[in-house]
């Protein structure tokens, strides 16, 4: 019999209406102002901290509907964002500069919902406020970094091929690295052996024909620079995500760009402090033959360098550097046996071998940590930025008493705060090469509210005049095909609070205003079709039958061709563009599923099998 639903349709309608409904339902509990609270450097967050917090909060009269303390984080539910922004003023006079508070919005979805991994949608910075940044990667360092790596590597290739050589350095300037020998045999088995290890490099004889000259291939500085932006990414994400500031946005733009979006954060100065610590670890052996009275007066040994502990003492280290910190998988504060703090590392499987190597025949000579931190000088760039500044200490220097492996510790930290923001800054990584904030926009909060509630408008508008026309036009027919645009509004709801990498921006809101329109297109293609069918004397069951199968070739053509659009603009777009493409692919998928599959549920429930002269269309 024509126009009966089948068990499936039953099933599958309902289900997933009820399934939306519920991962939408967190939306309509409203996000608690809340303050997120971290140690930065010569901080930590204890439960001392937390009870010190509430204290102050309630003698000044604001009531923190809660204070907890989780992984090290401090997060403070207030009531309103006058009492977020007063108790922020508080922390930050209690706290001082060795924490990072963080305007945030918690959200409030009850327990149950919550088991389920349902949560409210995740707004983006235009609807939530906070702080965008756009970094330039300084590809320059990135270069130069690789080339001093390569002097390493090139040594440690020679003495294992037992290839004598007089020097091998970098220069700089010229992005090549120079090896000098005594004999052009041994330059020539020099270039044999190198060329065999090391790919994707290029090699010439300087006019002494005694100097090997080495550069990278393009190939390999596409490389160099790809990795670069790809890593100070992961590296940027891990960072912002281990001070807590919600949905954070960090994505490329272009070749050498970074754009940072932290929505929440409000103070520019703290977020800043979070991108900028491009901090990083390097090992390196004391050099115990040296003269270091002689290096004081400027007279330093051609292979080593000066370098001063936290403390002022002078230190003689070895250019060579045994280990980086890119080989860190993992860091953590402790104390050691003499209840000292301490940081536990653990290397990844290429830095325990390298740490390995470089210890086996080092055994009672001193090893010396050194911390290199890049900060914003006061002199500045053609384009006004402020030129980063290297600064270098020695954390601790202590004697090898045993080949080192993949985990080892490091001591002669001052103080169990400094240990801890240590092991945090080594867990989330050192930046591949320095960055410079080239653009900042800072949005309040209010903003954002003014923008949801006018984006909210214009959604309700949008709705109620296609609710209006398609009741008058198409009578109960179109009281049909609103239900379905009710429906396609949860699924669309449910769809951006259930897929994690989905965030509703200004745009987004705009897509859903669209989608809205474009809703009931595919309604209004299946009831005009419809009335062609009646009007060629058709029957009634016949009509809607027909109507559905003829429209449907229709309704998959304009709707794959607009989808086609937004799945380029989601490839090629940032930020706003992203959102609006997220919105339009997931209102259109919502919208033939509801036109198509829900109406037609409806409509066979109410009319089919049934023996009908005419239909109110």
């Amino acid at each position: 019999m024509l126009n009966k639903n089948p068990l499936w349709r039953y099933i599958l309608v309902p289900g997933l209406l009820l399934l939306a409904l519920l991962y939408a339902l967190p939306n309509l509990y409203p996000e608690d102002p809340a303050l997120n609270i971290s140690a930065s450097r010569g901080g930590v967050v204890t439960e001392q901290t937390r009870q010190q917090l509430q204290h102050s909060f309630t003698a000044q009269g604001i009531t923190a509907k809660s204070v907890e303390l989780s992984n090290g984080q401090l997060l403070a539910r207030f009531n309103s964002t006058e009492a977020q922004l007063q108790a922020r003023e508080i922390a930050n006079r209690q706290l001082g500069s060795g924490y990072i508070t963080a305007l945030n919005l918690a959200p409030a979805t009850p327990q149950w919902l919550a088991a389920i991994g349902a949560s409210p949608m995740k707004l983006g910075l235009d609807l939530r406020g906070g702080v965008h940044f756009l970094l330039a990667v300084d590809m320059k360092a990135a270069l130069d970094k690789n080339l001093n790596d390569l002097v390493q590597t090139f040594r440690a290739d020679l003495r294992e091929d037992k290839i004598r050589y007089r020097n091998v350095q970098a220069d700089i300037g010229r992005g090549q690295v120079q090896v000098s020998f005594r004999s052009t045999e041994d330059l020539t088995a020099a270039e044999a052996a190198l060329k065999q290890r090391e790919r994707e490099l290029e090699f010439s004889s300087g006019s002494d024909n005694l100097t090997l000259l080495v550069s990278f291939s393009e190939i390999r500085l596409k490389e160099i620079r790809e990795y670069a932006l790809e890593q100070n990414i992961t590296i940027i994400r891990n960072r912002v995500n281990e001070i807590g500031v919600a949905e954070p946005l960090v994505q490329r733009q272009g070749a050498d760009r970074i754009v940072v979006q932290l929505p929440g954060v409000q103070d520019t100065a703290q977020a800043k402090e979070i991108l900028g610590a491009t901090a990083s670890l390097e090992f390196r052996l004391v050099d115990t033959d040296g003269d270091l009275a002689a290096a004081l007066e400027g007279r330093v040994p051609p292979g080593s360098e000066l370098y001063y502990s936290r403390d002022g003492r002078p230190l003689l280290l070895e250019k060579r550097i045994m280990l980086t910190g890119d080989h860190i998988s993992g860091a953590s504060s402790g104390y050691d046996e003499y209840s000292r703090p301490q940081v536990n590392i653990k290397l990844d499987a290429k830095g325990g071998t390298l740490l390995s190597t470089s210890t086996k025949d080092t055994i009672g000579r001193r090893m010396a940590s050194v911390f290199t931190e890049y900060k914003p000088g006061a002199e500045t760039d053609a384009d006004g930025n402020p030129i980063l500044i290297k600064q270098q200490e020695v954390i601790n220097d202590a004697t090898i008493t045993m080949r080192l492996g993949r985990d080892f510790s490091i001591t002669g930290i001052n103080t169990p705060a400094e240990a801890q923001n240590l092991a945090t800054l080594l867990r989330a990584g050192a930046l591949i090469a320095p960055v410079q904030i080239i653009e900042e926009r800072t949005i309040g909060p209010s903003l954002g509210q003014e923008n949801i509630e006018l984006g909210i408008t214009a959604i309700g508008w949008g709705m109620a005049a296609v609710l209006v026309f398609m009741a008058a036009y198409y009578k109960a027919f179109g009281m049909v095909a609103n239900v379905a645009l009710l429906a396609n509004l949860v699924l669309i709801t449910g769809l951006l609070s259930l897929i994690p990498g989905a965030t509703l921006t200004l745009p987004g809101m705009a897509g859903i205003v669209l989608t809205v329109g474009m809703a009931v297109d595919a309604n209004v293609l299946i009831f005009e079709r419809i009335r062609e069918e009646l009007a060629e004397g058709k029957s009634v069951q016949q009509a809607i039958h027909l109507g559905y199968d003829r429209a449907f070739a229709t309704i998959a053509d304009s709707n794959i061709t607009t989808l086609l659009v937004a799945l380029v603009l989601f490839g090629i777009g940032t930020g706003p563009v992203k959102g609006f493409a997220v919105t339009l692919a997931i209102g259109i998928l919502t919208s033939i599923f509801t036109a198509v599959v829900g109406t037609r549920l409806l409509v066979n429930l109410i009319w089919g099998g049934r023996r009908l002269q005419s239909l109110p269309v």
